[in-house]
């Protein structure tokens, strides 16, 4: 059975819509582009679709300078990247790092959007931030992802999932969608759930160390298209993979080939791996 990537996304600002791809370049610290941006409050915590769902809604587009945002109920706005001068400490969960503060202009335009104060912050020196010291090298890095460079998923689990949904005692309107996962990758032709035992993985000319699954929160229970926010695939997830008191769903990749250019279409070979009914964790 041949494994082939079937999807590449970036997700430019943290929480916004996604930017899919037919081909991306591999960094240390994730996709070129992926993951950049983040929203903050005044005191520079972290600020997601967690807590507000109509982040889902908005639709990052790259520019040569920056990004073009977009949302229902307000004009676009040209984000330009900020010179590196004008640093904040901002807080992505437990991890603290500088980043460059945007323009006024979009931190109001944000705000608009989030019905709160918010700031757009920018990343511009990704070397900053390392992933839990517990599953990565003392060389790797992250950029405003949770806490790993790259997700990945398997269209057979989504499946397998979307099964155990449909069998359950909250039958869903729809199949859950893969955007509600948010992965970065996304790969057909291995079983459903094999991905929990996979070690090192090479796609392409790629090669991804699998450190850890990856435990998944509220924001999965977030329409995609609509923001409107329910039980689903949390609940059937709690059911049916629950270990440690968390929910899996996906798995989180740190690369040593940087540099190296992933396509839609390329062929996945399995490096390493183990037997394993349950992720890494």
């Amino acid at each position: 059975m041949t494994i082939r990537l079937t999807g590449i996304t970036r997700y430019p600002i943290k929480s916004c819509r996604g930017h899919p791809a037919d081909e991306a370049v591999v960094e240390p610290w994730g996709l070129a582009g992926d993951r950049r941006w983040m929203l903050v409050d005044d005191r520079g915590r972290v600020v997601t679709a967690r807590k507000h769902p109509q982040l889902v809604l908005v639709a990052p587009e790259f520019t040569a300078d920056g990004l073009l945002v977009s949302a229902p109920g307000i004009g676009p706005l040209r984000v330009h990247t900020p010179q590196s001068a004008n640093l904040w400490e901002v807080q992505v969960f437990s991890s603290v790092v500088a980043a460059c503060s945007a323009a006024t202009t979009a931190h109001a335009w944000f705000s608009m959007v989030v019905g709160a104060p918010v700031r757009l912050v920018y990343l511009d020196d990704p070397t900053r931030r390392r992933p839990d010291p517990a599953y990565s090298r003392a060389e790797d890095r992250v950029s405003f992802a949770d806490g790993y460079p790259v997700l990945l998923a398997t269209e057979e689990s989504l499946a397998a999932l979307n099964d155990l949904i449909l069998a359950g005692p909250r039958t869903a309107e729809q199949p859950m969608s893969m955007t509600r996962f948010r992965p970065n990758l996304v790969v057909a032709g291995a079983n459903p759930w094999a991905e929990d035992g996979w070690r090192v993985l090479r796609i392409g000319e790629a090669r991804f160390r699998a450190v850890k699954g990856c435990s998944r929160c509220v924001l999965t229970t977030v329409d995609p298209e609509t923001a409107e926010t329910g039980k689903e695939p949390l609940a059937t997830l709690a059911r049916h993979r629950r270990w440690d008191g968390k929910s899996w769903f996906a798995i989180n990749l740190i690369p040593d080939s940087p540099g190296a250019t992933v396509h839609v279409g390329d062929e996945i070979e399995i490096v390493e791996q183990v037997s394993t009914t349950e992720p890494l964790r």
